[in-house]
């Protein structure tokens, strides 16, 4: 197969956007002997083989280098340009060995526990390997954090391209995370012998319970979505992607790929995750996350819905603060509602969780810089949804003489007091000193630690209200899409023959180019469809009907030949 030079090119100019070989040559230095193959021209290959094939297998990508790019390519890329002979066993080794050594470097400058991976080594030394991938040692974490550096620029190209030629207009700014298996061919450890595995970070990967779980790593991937409520079109691209041991940093790593997009001046608004992220801490997920812009869209677990918590004497039912005197009736509409009941609502259910919508306390004002927010209670302000005799005693409103209004207008009727829920105090209700901050103000201040651990419920959108449902339906079936995407015929990243290379860092860099190329692929696919090329125009349409001559009969020489 011979490939052609603009393809080579194209994707060797996408390493060169990508800005990662300046991150390379500082980690390489100064090293002595023979330069080597360039490691540029070793992804290049890595990145061609991916993309006609689907597979990043460093023997295929070495037969691209050798007999498939023409002279002038492979000039470009700083190798040889003489063809090699295929029939000569020894010129074949020696230039699969440079390919093969020039991935070796990029390797072993960017592992922080450098080993021999050809061999199971006793359990309590890969631990103590493994620990380099984790601790707190500087040079350890110089080196995780070039490699991921090199991951993100990698995985951001395409969507910076994107961007620059103006596809991403209507991106509003909401994202789907999650967490996939990346299995890998190694074996497990086998704790009878004492032996670790070959890949000493590697793990076993559970999918939310369903299938057998799966021995690798896992991919922590970035999806740009697009909610129903939102008509424009662009492209669905991985925006981030973190590679790391199943069940680990899975909140941190989430926050990894969310900071990487800060710098390309995309907007933020909702960020749609499955319970996996609910479970995480606030200080690892929910709280950074709000602090870099994203409003957030959760799922729960069927002992976490109905009343969380309370803050200020509000009360936190899923995720979203609500007046205290709600009944209660509405406040445990959820209470133990397992998963196939909160995906399918029946009418009644629905009928509840669309009756709690005017007890919840209003947005008023925030986040402010120290993500603080301020909510109104729902009986203040000049639009109360709710009309309350403890609201009114507390703060001396008295009802007016109601005023004659007209039937038809809805409008009207809506905001008449009458029309609103009414609460229902206690017959002896506490003294006005004891009465809840809520109550004894008209708004209050919510402060990030004011839920304590209680935080990671909190979200932005009532769950399970249509609007709840239209975000985070659609943000997350765009998030599985992607995964599908990222493991059908094409691109198979959950084939882990498809990634034979040991090592946490080539796995890595191989997943990264993989998911590279697939978003180059998606960029080129969604332009093709939603911007065509223009076709030539037709002559004789520009002609009115007049009939078209015949060309005329050449009658000078002919051109000379080559």
């Amino acid at each position: 197969m011979r490939i052609p030079d603009a393809v080579a090119d194209h994707y060797a100019r996408l390493l060169d956007d990508s800005g990662i070989f300046p991150l390379i040559d500082t980690e390489l230095g100064v090293r002595p002997g023979p330069a080597g193959l360039p490691i540029r021209a070793a992804l290049t290959c890595l990145l061609l083989l991916i993309h006609y094939t689907g597979k990043a297998v460093l023997g295929d990508a070495w037969q691209i280098a050798a007999f498939s790019l023409s002279p002038a390519a492979r000039r470009h890329l700083g190798m040889d340009p003489a063809d090699i002979d295929a029939d000569d066993p020894h010129a074949c080794l020696a230039a699969s060995r440079r390919f093969y050594r020039a991935f070796d470097r990029l390797t072993t400058i960017l592992d922080p526990a450098r080993h021999d991976r050809r061999a199971r080594l006793p359990k309590h030394q890969a631990d103590h390997l493994a620990t380099a991938w984790e601790d707190d040692d500087v040079g350890h974490a110089r080196k995780r954090q070039v490699l991921q550096q090199i991951v993100t620029a990698l995985v951001l190209t395409p969507v910076r391209r994107a961007k620059g030629r103006g596809y991403l207009r209507g991106f509003a700014g909401d994202i789907g995370i999650d967490t996939t298996a990346a299995p890998t061919l190694a074996r497990p450890p086998c704790l009878n012998k004492g032996l670790a595995s070959t890949e000493i970070t590697a793990g076993w990967h559970y999918s939310a319970g369903e299938g057998p779980p799966q021995f690798g790593h896992s991919a922590t991937l970035t999806v740009a979505a697009r909610p129903r409520a939102l008509t424009a079109a662009f492209p669905q691209l991985a925006l981030g992607l973190v590679v790391d041991t199943p069940h680990k940093r899975i909140g941190a790593n989430a926050i990894t790929t969310l900071t990487s997009l800060a710098g390309l001046g995309l907007p933020s608004r909702f960020a749609a995750v499955d319970r996996a992220y609910t479970d995480q801490a606030a200080d690892h997920f929910a709280r950074p996350a709000r602090a870099l812009g994203y409003q957030l869209v959760l799922d729960y677990k069927q002992d976490q819905r109905g009343i969380q918590g309370s803050a200020h004497g509000a009360l936190l039912i899923d995720g979203t603060l609500a007046c205290p005197l709600i009944p209660d009736r509405l406040a445990q509409a959820t209470t133990g509602l397992n998963d196939a009941a909160a995906r399918s609502l029946d009418d009644e259910l629905s009928a509840l969780i669309a009756a709690r919508q005017p007890y919840f306390l209003h947005h008023k004002q925030g986040p402010n810089a120290q993500q603080a927010i301020r909510l109104q209670c729902p009986a203040a302000g000049t639009s109360p949804s709710i009309t309350c005799p403890r609201f009114e005693r507390l703060h001396h409103r008295q009802g007016g003489r109601p005023a004659p209004i007209d039937l038809a207008d809805a409008r009207r009727r809506a905001a008449h007091p009458s029309a609103k829920p009414r609460t229902l105090p206690p017959l002896r209700d506490q003294r006005p000193e004891d009465q809840p901050k809520v109550c004894r103000q008209q708004s209050i201040t919510l402060h990030p630690g004011d839920l304590g651990h209680l935080d990671k419920f909190r979200q932005d959108l009532p769950y399970l209200t249509p609007a709840w449902a239209g975000t985070y339906r659609a943000v997350r079936a765009n998030t599985e899409g992607i995964n599908g995407r990222l493991k059908s015929f094409d691109l198979d990243l959950g084939e882990p023959k498809n990634r034979p290379a040991h090592g946490r860092v080539a796995q890595t860099l191989l997943i990264a180019l993989i998911v590279t190329v697939a978003n180059d692929n998606f960029l080129d696919a969604w332009r093709h469809t939603h911007q065509p090329e223009p076709a030539p125009s037709d002559i004789t349409t520009e002609l009115g009907g007049q009939e078209v001559a015949d060309p005329p009969i050449p009658a000078g020489k002919p051109p000379p030949g080559p």
